[in-house]
Formats: structure tokens, sequence, C-alpha cells
């Protein structure tokens, strides 16, 4: 295997670490019932947080990588698209996703002496959050497909 081959193997991988949390983390935040396991569940999601942080600079620097040594650039449609859509989603995760979540998690954290009822202003959060992460999932799906298709 050579450096292209190595290279792809690490870019994809990175993809892997990159959305396979962004796919679980809003299930194991939803399935909770208790204020017990929103505690859990946030406290688990807190620590993969980091997983798709890593994946996504290891995507940046292999894929630029990729474009350099196959002298590609940005001459191609699908990768210009892709790369776009990359930009969107970063800045929907970083700047509409997280500020939101940090709200959520204050008010988790805050609401432990009031048993294990799940505070009313936890779902109003939530009901906000969930178009949001449901919109980037998509993205992600849509870069996924560009990068496997490459249709123009």
């Amino acid at each position: 295997m050579g450096l292209f081959g190595l290279l792809l193997v690490l870019h994809i991988l990175a993809s892997i670490a990159m959305i396979g949390p962004a796919f679980v983390m809003p299930i194991i935040r939803r399935s909770a019932r208790t204020v017990g396991q929103l505690r859990f569940a946030f406290g688990i999601t807190t620590k993969l947080a980091i997983i798709p942080k890593i994946g996504g600079a290891v995507l940046i620097i292999t894929g630029v990588w990729l474009m350099i040594i196959t002298k590609m650039g940005l001459s191609q449609m699908w990768l210009n698209v892709s790369f776009l859509l990359s930009l969107l989603m970063v800045v929907m995760i970083d700047g509409l996703i997280e500020p939101r979540m940090k709200k959520v998690i204050k008010i988790v954290s805050e609401s432990q002496d009031q048993g294990n009822e799940i505070p009313a202003e936890f779902g109003l959060l939530m009901k906000k959050i969930v178009p949001i992460e449901t919109a980037a999932q998509l993205l992600m799906i849509a870069i996924l497909v560009l990068m496997v298709v490459k249709p123009f």
C-alpha cells in the first residue's frame, strides 16, 4: 500500500470517527427518561465529543494531502460542494448546536434537587436542537454520498 492508499484509509477512518458519534450521541440523549439518566447520557456524550473533533482534523489533513498528491485541487465540482457543505455543517454544530447544548447541560446539572423528573424546560430546549441536529446529520449523509459517488 502506497502513500495514496494509506491516506485514503486514514481519510475513511477519520470520516467514520467524525460521523459515527454525531449519529449516536442524539440517540443516547433522547433515550434518557430521568434526570439521573440524563446526567449519565450527557457525561457519555461529553466524553465522546472529542472523537468527532479529532476525526474532523484528521479528515481535513488527509483530504488536503490527497488533493495535493493527486493534483486534483478544487477542480472537481463534487469536491467543492462537499467542502462547502462541510463548512456549513461545522458552523451548524459549533455555532448552533453546542451553545444550546451547554444551556441544556446547565439545566440538567441544576435540576439535581428536583428528584427524577426531567424539567419541562429541557424538553423545550431539545425541541429547538433536534431539527438542527437532523439537518447536520443530513448534511453528513450528503457529504458522504458526494465523496463516494462523485456525481459531477
